[in-house]
């Protein structure tokens, strides 16, 4: 495997709860995105404090501060650009069409990742409360010479 070019650490789903563990794993990251429901102004500077960020309104964000973030964002990543969102059932574009390399979502609090057509869809699970019996995870995302590898990062909390 050859050293990635940047990284990518790729968050969703705080709810107001940036847990030290997550903090931790994107440690290293020369980006971030969080995927919404971000719950509070003060997750994004903590993760400000680690790497520039990147991050789109979810739907329980609510307020002045809220309102601040877009509903979609596109970010580069290198020579790849990510397209984000929070609700992956909303996605009202064809990605591989627009040139997308991945599509980023969060809301299920479930992490998973596929490859269509093309592009990769990865959604990081839930950083924040746990719920039901649901893991407790961000991702990584390197982008490298030949594309975008990524992982799933379960956190023990």
């Amino acid at each position: 495997m050859k050293p990635p070019q940047l990284t990518v650490g790729v968050i969703s789903d705080t709810h107001g709860l940036l847990r030290p563990e997550a903090v931790a794993a994107l440690r290293g990251s020369d980006l971030i995105v969080h995927a919404g429901d971000v719950g509070s102004p003060e997750v994004l500077e903590e993760l400000r404090a680690v790497a520039p960020t990147y991050a789109v309104r979810g739907n329980v964000d609510r307020g002045a501060w809220a309102e601040s973030l877009p509903t979609t964002t596109v970010v580069e990543a290198g020579a790849h650009q990510l397209y984000v969102l929070h609700i992956l059932d909303d996605l009202d574009l064809a990605p591989e069409a627009e040139g997308f390399a991945a599509v980023i979502s969060g809301h299920s609090h479930r992490p998973h990742t596929e490859t269509r057509r093309g592009v990769l869809y990865i959604n990081p699970g839930s950083a924040g409360p746990r719920r039901f019996r649901l893991p407790v995870t961000v991702a990584r995302l390197r982008v490298t010479e030949s594309g975008l590898e990524h992982e799933i990062v379960e956190l023990e909390v």
